[in-house]
């Protein structure tokens, strides 16, 4: 198990409001992510929901589910159930900053498919695609909030 912070200051452009309407617009936030495909939504109770995708690794489409649960508007833990990552907690954590939003992510990452020393890398570059995809959805989400 590899533990990986990431506090490096990114924000969101936009308020904490904005952040959590798009994270609950399925078309928006699950658009966002070019990378994946065939996602799906199966609630579980009031908070939590098991969301299961398609994630192009490397070329090769790998099916992923992970259990969230949300903690409106602090943030939320994400528990990968399936996929190369299962058995992986992350904790995202939303600090609002007037106009922006400051975007954290705490994680107990672990894989059978690859060795301690290349997790990092592999996680660390996922959340930066997964950030600089929903920075984008965001923006554009912003002009026109469903």
């Amino acid at each position: 198990m590899v533990r990986i912070t990431d506090q490096e200051g990114s924000k969101f452009e936009a308020t904490l409001e904005v952040v959590w309407k798009y994270l609950q617009s399925p078309e928006a936030h699950g658009g966002a992510h070019r990378s994946s495909r065939n996602r799906a939504m199966q609630p579980i109770n009031a908070t939590s929901f098991v969301v299961s995708w398609e994630q192009n690794m490397n070329g090769t489409w790998v099916k992923v589910a992970n259990r969230i649960t949300v903690f409106p508007p602090l943030g939320m833990v994400a528990e990968a159930i399936e996929g190369p990552l299962a058995g992986s907690k992350m904790f995202t954590v939303y600090t609002p900053h007037g106009a922006k939003t400051e975007v954290s992510v705490y994680g107990d990452m672990q894989s059978t498919a690859m060795p301690p020393a290349q997790l990092e890398a592999a996680v660390r570059g996922a959340w930066e695609m997964a950030f600089n995809e929903d920075s984008e959805g965001i923006r554009a989400f912003a002009k026109n909030p469903r």
